[in-house]
């Protein structure tokens, strides 16, 4: 067999082992990378009062390159706020990284996000993978066809109080109390155009605790470096914390 048939061979078994991996229309590419991708057509969004049409930004895709192996996949899925979570879980929970995840319009509604997915290991893995975070996009919006605007549950009372001394003794750390809100931040130290800073210049990762002792909620900002990224995406999803950015 000739080299070209050869590659011609392992080029349609790629495109077959996603087919039968994804259940999507798999497009190959001149350069030998299989492309799928999903529409979301299923829920109207409009952009400053304009309705946005769907070629127009809200398509989801993935790419698979093959590596020794198996493949490596990038991609871009669009998630409405009430499928964030879903979505994030299903990705790690599938072999798949999240290495990104923002909004590319403002004034939408209802709010659109972008949660970019990599990947790299057997084909029919991570072709499976990406089908099951669109599936737990997909249960979501069966569930609820329009997007629900909040997390739901107990809303905590904001003029509750926080008792910081047990807080404080888990993180290790003295708290800043404001208003009723407890805040615990945590300085780093790096280098930027061969410059020296710290947390005086914005290298910190806080979290702020608002509501009571029985009913708290959380946020915060967590300043990660490339391998430390995952492993704190794990741990707060284990912990019921909802991922609302990363960039």
């Amino acid at each position: 067999m000739s080299a070209a048939l050869h590659a011609q061979d392992n080029l349609g078994n790629l495109e077959a082992l996603i087919f039968e991996a994804s259940h999507s229309e798999v497009t190959m590419t001149d350069d030998g990378v299989a492309r799928i991708g999903w529409t979301r057509a299923d829920v109207p969004v409009m952009v400053d009062g304009m309705r946005l049409d769907p070629p127009a930004g809200l398509g989801s895709w993935a790419a698979f390159k093959p590596v020794d192996g198996g493949v490596m996949v990038m991609g871009d899925t669009v998630v409405f706020e009430d499928e964030i979570t879903a979505a994030m879980d299903a990705a790690l929970a599938n072999g798949l990284t999240v290495t990104a995840l923002h909004n590319h319009f403002i004034f939408d509604d209802p709010p659109v996000y972008f949660m970019h997915i990599g990947g790299h290991g057997e084909t029919a893995k991570m072709a499976a993978g990406v089908k099951a975070v669109w599936d737990a996009i997909k249960e979501v919006r069966a569930a609820s066809p329009t997007p629900q605007r909040s997390f739901g549950g107990m809303t905590p009372d904001a003029n509750g109080t926080i008792e910081a001394l047990a807080l404080s003794e888990i993180l290790g750390t003295e708290p800043s109390i404001a208003d009723g809100v407890v805040k615990y931040t945590f300085a780093r130290q790096g280098r930027m155009h061969g410059v020296e800073i710290g947390g005086s210049m914005g290298l910190t990762t806080w979290a702020a605790f608002s509501g009571t002792n029985d009913l708290a909620a959380v946020d915060g900002d967590f300043i990660m470096t490339e391998d430390e990224v995952q492993p704190v995406l794990r741990a707060l999803r284990e912990r019921d914390i909802h991922i609302v950015a990363l960039h």
